[in-house]
């Protein structure tokens, strides 16, 4: 997404550059510049303002705007041609047919706005838009993930692909966080920040920020969950993120999420009878000689008769697991001294 001060610039050369012109073929045409530079900038403000107004209005929506206005204008070329207007008096029928006229146009455009693209394979049999891949759709991250900052290792490494975008009101929502008086929400809203600078400074990541503007002061109001959802259905995005609840509305929404919790949890080490591992111990068991070694994924393995190796590395075997209401416990065996 193009910067908004980029954008004012664009603005401000096409007014000057416009004023210009105006001036010179004022001078050359009429005798006067100034009249000419007053032309000039009305024009130019006046394209400007129309630009601020439309400023909801994509590509996708004037493209789909364009194709249900040809076909409105189409259906009323027909209607025209079929001589149904030859019983009224001549000095009406133009009337009648800028009526028609634009009362298909108007309709065709309303329709095709409000149509998604599998609804226009109704209006074009045997033909269906080819859909974007879904590793190519941009991903629309929220709040928490951007304070997680493991995105960027993730996608650093190549398993998440497309450009990350950022909505204007998570960025409000950092700053928030960043003025609070609680010292540990403020700490998330820096960390956040920091985390953000660093995926933008990261040459394998495409970071844009998304001028997101509902147009609705109510809209403004809504949870950030709530204007995630909206966007990410808007710009039929997949939505990054590490909030449970959010995935499951989202999900229950039919958007694309992905949870780094789900990929995190996926990614854990799946260990069998048998298996064999180099262990650090760490700590004492509950039992007897036994003591507790941790994965790096946070699994906690307990080994028989491994006390005495408390703060060593040791290679043990998987002899038993047993899934508790706290996760997975898994039993294990120094290696060689299992009987």
């Amino acid at each position: 997404m193009t910067p908004l001060s980029t954008i004012n610039l664009l603005r401000t050369l096409f007014v000057t550059t416009a004023a210009v012109l105006g001036a010179l073929i004022g001078g050359d045409r009429i005798g006067s510049a100034v009249i000419g530079c007053m032309l000039g900038l009305v024009f130019s403000l006046t394209l400007v303002l129309v630009d601020r107004l439309l400023k909801g209005l994509t590509l996708r929506l004037f493209s789909s705007a364009t194709f249900g206005l040809l076909l409105g204008l189409f259906a009323a070329t027909l209607l025209r041609a079929s001589d149904v207007l030859i019983y009224l008096a001549h000095d009406v029928q133009w009337l009648w047919s800028i009526v028609i006229y634009a009362t298909f146009g108007y309709l065709g455009m309303m329709l095709a706005i409000r149509s998604n693209r599998d609804e226009f394979s109704l209006l074009i049999p045997y033909v269906r838009f080819t859909r974007q891949a879904v590793q190519e759709a941009p991903l629309l991250v929220d709040t928490n993930i951007i304070i997680d900052g493991r995105v960027q290792a993730v996608c650093a490494t190549g398993f998440l692909s497309g450009s990350l975008v950022v909505p204007r009101f998570v960025l409000e929502e950092l700053q928030r966080l960043t003025d609070s008086g609680d010292p540990i929400k403020r700490e998330r809203g820096r960390r956040g920040f920091d985390n953000l600078e660093k995926m933008r400074r990261t040459p394998s990541l495409d970071v844009a920020i998304h001028e997101h503007a509902n147009g609705d002061p109510e809209k403004d109001h809504m949870p950030v969950d709530t204007r995630l959802i909206n966007l990410a259905r808007f710009l039929q995005s997949r939505l990054l993120t590490n909030d449970a609840g959010l995935a499951r509305v989202a999900r229950l929404q039919n958007l694309s999420v992905l949870n780094l919790n789900d990929l995190s949890a996926a990614m854990r080490p799946s260990l069998s009878v048998g298996d064999e591992l180099d262990l650090p111990l760490v700590k004492e068991g509950r039992d007897p000689n036994q003591a507790v070694g941790y994965l790096p994924d946070g699994t906690m393995i307990v080994v028989n008769n491994g006390r005495p190796h408390i703060g060593q590395t040791v290679p043990v075997q998987v002899a038993s697991a047993l899934q508790t209401s706290a996760g997975r416990l898994i039993f294990a065996e120094i290696r060689g001294e299992r009987r």
